[in-house]
């Protein structure tokens, strides 16, 4: 019988990487599930609420590992963690991988490890898809956080002793999380526009009632990969765009910057001149913060206000609604781990030559293996 262990997060983080229905589910395939006590409770999975969906409360996190085949996560493990597992054990996780001296030691561990971000976009892993869930989470978060900071109401109200007018509302960069930031912030009556290097993203804009705001040049015709995520922008375009989002800035109320390449930093799209400009009174919602910024005046993890602008450096927000933010996640990880399993046999094998096993896996038998990964020439 496969077992999976799952651990207690560290105490910045309170996603989980099971809910009593994956626990469920899980031992539904012929795993066993060894929960460390209480590691739930900030998501509100209490061990009762576990135990009764089939799982193994373990007094301790060492308990919970030892001789494990497989270790579930939300943050990148600890090495010592993956030194209790079974020889030839695995750990999915969002490793953040591209932070290349924290895997080392991991991988030299031997487990095998995946790295959940790496997730191909393609059909058949979209219910895995661990960026695309919590991303939407944390896009309604942000506008909802900043409609509470904001200290004016969203929607037009006539009322007898007058209009209060709607809210203007930019968001900037038209992902999972920007779309969801639109469907919000016009639920909540704003007037929205939205703007994106990626002319996929025009027609996805407009479908929700928002105005789409960008320069619409040749070279925006172009700008996406293959894998839907936007391609660095020449110096003339950049200058292009920034004068006309920096114009549009001076009338905005609020303003939701989402924009993120994988494994860069985040593209700067607000200058301190830009935030300077715009109103007393405004609010930017900075997703992108964990990787610097899309706004220079940005400080990752702080509410800073500038000039009578707040700028909130959000980081991990979608984990400030863990309830739904882990149901979600476990969801991932289940529908990742499901493939391998053999319903009738209730056996667990990987296939080291399917395409989400080789796009996610990053470390096995002790060396790093994906090619993103790979080191740089000099």
């Amino acid at each position: 019988m496969v077992t999976i262990a799952v651990t207690a997060e560290g105490p910045d983080e309170p996603r989980f990487a099971v809910s009593p229905e994956t626990v469920k589910k899980f031992t539904a395939l012929g795993a066993k599930v060894r929960v460390q006590s209480g590691a739930g409770l900030r998501s509100r999975f209490s061990d009762d609420a576990l135990t009764a969906a089939g799982a193994e409360i373990a007094g301790s996190a060492g308990d919970a590992l030892a001789g494990a085949d497989i270790l579930l996560k939300v943050r990148r493990p600890a090495a010592d963690e993956l030194r209790q597992l079974k020889q030839g054990a695995i750990a999915a996780a969002i490793l953040d991988p591209y932070d290349r001296a924290g895997i080392e030691p991991l991988a030299g561990t031997g487990v095998n490890l995946f790295s959940m971000e790496f997730m191909p976009r393609i059909s058949r892993a979209q219910s895995m898809d661990v960026l695309s869930s919590q991303a939407n989470l944390a896009g309604y978060k942000a506008v909802v956080d900043a409609a509470s900071l904001f200290g004016q109401a969203l929607p037009m109200m006539m009322t007898a002793a007058g209009t209060v007018p709607a809210a203007k509302i930019f968001i900037m960069g038209v992902g999972v999380a920007g779309l969801q930031a639109i469907a919000t912030a016009r639920r909540l009556g704003g007037v929205v526009t939205a703007t994106d290097v990626r002319p996929a993203t025009k027609e996805q804009v407009q479908s929700l009632g928002a105005k789409f705001v960008a320069v619409e040049d040749d070279e925006f015709k172009q700008a996406q990969t293959a894998a839907g995520y936007a391609k660095p922008m020449s110096a003339e375009y950049q200058a292009k765009q920034a004068e006309l989002v920096a114009n549009h800035l001076k009338t905005q109320d609020i303003v939701i910057t989402t924009a993120l390449i994988p494994g860069r930093p985040a593209p700067r799209l607000i200058t301190r001149a830009m935030v300077d400009n715009m109103k007393p009174g405004a609010v930017i919602i900075d997703l992108a913060a964990e990787r610097g910024g899309n706004c220079e005046a940005t400080v990752p993890g702080q509410t800073v206000e500038v000039g009578g602008v707040t700028i909130v450096g959000a980081v991990n927000l979608a984990a400030s609604v863990p309830v739904n933010a882990s149901s979600l996640y476990a969801k991932n990880l289940y529908a990742f781990l499901e493939l391998f399993f053999d319903k009738k046999d209730k056996t667990f094998a990987i296939n080291w030559d399917d395409e989400i096993v080789k796009g996610t896996l990053v470390a096995r038998d002790g060396q790093i293996v994906h090619p993103s990964l790979a080191p740089q020439p000099a």
